[in-house]
């Protein structure tokens, strides 16, 4: 999404989702650690003016700003210190008919160059495949207990080979939305339902998995200098998701090691 701007140096971006529930419902998701958990990253909220929300992208990753509104279950602005300064973001939650409500969230800052456009733009993109995964958290997961994993690997460019690679070595190579698949008895075990599949230059997979537990697979890959980023995100759910979760780290990790051995890079001439 593009930036806009004013003449007063205000910029923002914006994304926004419709997604299945009342807003009771969806504030619990987008507004409370637990919730926010479910879908996106390891996060916690103090629920109040003067609260901290914070979100967990890794070691040494963490962004927490304050709350500055809190008006459940509509609207909350945090804010966040970051590059360009000052950063507010609101988020809110309108009701549209048939239980159905508007999640949208705005990045707002001052500045008077671009030099931070191109970053902001880019949280628009990623809030969008974030969005994806919580509204089949909403439709099929809602108030169910949750445990993450993410396991990351690591190919040499060109992408599409790298991720042709990937979705091969699950058994997700060709896969239709809608349609269901199960990786093979060499890979981990991944099988559910394609739910969502990413557009040409944006290699994105969504799962709704029945097996190794109920939960989503989120699967994407994306260039890093000379390298292709792969990452496995996994949200599993209910009373086996912790004990699901345990089992399969060494396998994964294991298994995208073989799959993506360390490579050598050949040194810069001089």
């Amino acid at each position: 999404m593009p930036v806009n701007k004013d003449p007063s140096g205000k910029r923002s971006v914006q994304a926004e989702v419709d997604v299945p529930g009342t807003p009771e419902q969806v504030w619990e998701a987008i507004a409370t650690g637990p919730g926010i958990s479910s879908w996106f990253v390891p996060s916690s909220v103090d629920g109040r003016v003067g609260g901290t929300a914070s979100s967990n992208f890794g070691p040494g990753m963490e962004s927490a700003g304050k709350i500055q509104t809190w008006e459940p279950p509509h609207r909350f602005v945090v804010e966040t210190v970051e590059g360009p300064g000052a950063v507010a973001t609101e988020w809110s939650v309108q009701a549209l008919s048939g239980d159905t409500c508007k999640v949208r969230v705005v990045h707002s800052w001052f500045a008077d160059s671009d030099n931070w456009d191109k970053e902001f733009e880019g949280h628009t993109y990623g809030w969008a495949a974030f969005f994806r995964i919580l509204a089949i958290y909403l439709k099929h997961f809602r108030g169910l207990s949750s445990h993450g994993a993410q396991f990351n690997g690591m190919a040499p460019e060109p992408r599409p080979k790298a991720w042709d690679t990937l979705l091969e070595g699950l058994g997700f190579q060709g896969a239709a939305v809608g349609e269901r698949r199960d990786s093979p008895t060499e890979a981990p075990p991944l099988g559910g339902v394609v739910e969502s599949i990413g557009v040409p230059g944006y290699p994105e997979l969504l799962v709704r998995l029945d097996r190794p537990t109920t939960g989503t697979a989120h699967l994407f890959a994306m260039s890093m200098g000379c390298q292709v980023y792969l990452s496995v995100r996994l949200y599993l759910y209910g009373d086996q998701a912790q004990a699901a979760v345990a089992q399969a780290e060494p396998v994964w990790q294991a298994w995208l090691a073989k799959t993506f051995p360390p490579q050598m890079l050949a040194p810069i001439a001089t």
